[in-house]
């Protein structure tokens, strides 16, 4: 059997990158982690981490693989979408329903698409 360790994510500036996410996320950076590193990893409370690692290739197409993100404690995922805006997201697809089902797809700064959804207390109330 084997288990996840670490989630990669290639981008072109790591340092700044994993720093938005670890504010987004409220997850701290790696104490050795420094501007300018070719990499750097989010601490996650368990595994797996998440690691930002350089690369000289841009993004082209959509991802293959992105992070699903819910509010958490009692924030709706329109409150979580608000403040991801906020925070430099950007709007890349909205697959909100009138029945409250569905996500938002956005983009971190570097343009991945990550998803927004209900967290279980909006999917739990209907």
């Amino acid at each position: 059997m084997i288990q996840i360790h670490t989630v990669t994510v290639d981008c072109a500036d790591p340092y700044t990158l994993a720093t938005w996410w670890s504010e987004v996320l409220g997850v701290p950076l790696s104490d050795e982690d420094q501007p300018g590193d070719p990499e750097v990893m989010l601490m996650t409370p368990q595994e797996p981490h998440v690691l930002f690692i350089q690369v000289p290739d841009g993004k082209s197409v959509k991802n293959r693989l992105h992070f699903d993100v819910v509010a958490a404690g009692n924030g709706t995922r329109d409150q979580e979408t608000e403040r991801l805006l906020a925070h430099g997201a950007t709007l890349h697809e909205d697959h909100r329903r009138p029945d409250g089902t569905g996500w938002v797809t956005l983009r971190d700064p570097e343009g991945n698409e990550f998803c927004v959804c209900r967290n279980q207390v909006e999917r739990a109330a209907g």
